[in-house]
């Protein structure tokens, strides 16, 4: 009777306690914060590399997938964070309520399978590792008693790798591609901008039916960087090695594609406002493309 008891008051207990959230959730009238995502007006490289006219940018929920914030206080200490994906309700929007002063504000917007997680402005891990198309912001935030109003432009974290193959066709055995690097980084560190740890990544890109480009992406460490070592293994359906190809010092440029175009199989072939809101934006162009052939 005594243990019947004891759980009976143990579920009482836990139905009356209130949950401890790390988000909150607040009405855009009780906000003095709000985040909204649309597009914004951005010059566009020209043919010869140099800036030219400007044209409408993509906003960043047409870039991504999800989107994740944190804010830090003067001490380093996280206050509030906030997590969204697209298809919410109010994917885009982010309302909430802050107490005068003035925070660090970590943007991150990225298309995982999950949420990024934002340990610290120096640390920012995505889930399982995997790295995709990433935008990031950082900076300070000033809240005051009134509703605050700021235009945020977000910049690109990461760098692509392009495997282009110019064989006339794929052996039809093959059914995946394997990509297996090391010198970049699948961490991130929005204060600097840059990656922060040195990291073993495996992609896999599924082979489709008149498919012959396949990107992976990475965080560089630096404004010039490399993938120290890059395999590349074209795998059957019983994952045999049908064929497997080796770069060294491939260079990654933050916001740059690299480009390596060849014959994998050697078979040929042809060569301002005032309404209280954050403007989330992102260049869904590349600055340029660096292409290689092998």
């Amino acid at each position: 009777m005594k243990k019947y008891m004891f759980i009976a008051f143990t579920l009482l207990v836990a139905a009356c306690e209130k949950p401890i959230l790390d988000e909150d959730v607040v009405s855009m009238k009780e906000a003095n914060v709000i985040l909204h995502m649309t597009q914004y007006e951005q010059e566009a490289f020209g043919n010869s590399g140099n800036r030219a006219a400007t044209r409408a940018a993509t906003g960043i929920t047409e870039l991504c997938s999800r989107l994740n914030i944190a804010i830090f206080d003067d001490e380093g200490t996280k206050v509030k964070t906030v997590a969204q994906k697209e298809g919410d309700a109010s994917f885009g929007t982010v309302a909430m309520t802050l107490a005068a002063g003035t925070y660090q504000l970590v943007v991150i917007a990225h298309n995982g399978e999950g949420s990024a997680t934002i340990t610290s402005t120096e640390k920012v891990t995505f889930p399982n590792n995997k790295v995709t198309d990433t935008f990031y912001y950082y900076g300070d935030l000033v809240v005051t008693s009134e509703v605050q109003s700021y235009d945020l432009t977000l910049n690109r974290a990461v760098a692509m790798f392009r495997m282009v193959l110019t064989d006339e066709e794929i052996p039809s055995t093959v059914t995946k591609f394997k990509f297996y690097y090391t010198g970049g980084s699948s961490t991130f560190s929005p204060s600097v901008g840059y990656g922060c740890v040195n990291s073993k990544q495996t992609e896999i890109r599924t082979v489709a039916d008149g498919v012959t480009t396949f990107d992976i992406f990475t965080l560089p460490h630096t404004e010039e960087d490399v993938l120290t070592k890059l395999t590349v293994t074209a795998i059957d359906a019983n994952d045999n090695t049908v064929k497997e190809r080796v770069f060294e010092n491939v260079p990654v440029t933050r916001n740059q594609i690299t480009r390596y175009t060849g014959s994998f199989f050697g078979s040929g072939g042809s060569g301002q406002t005032s309404d209280g809101t954050f403007r989330l934006t992102a260049d869904p162009d590349w600055d340029s493309v660096n292409g290689y052939t092998f």
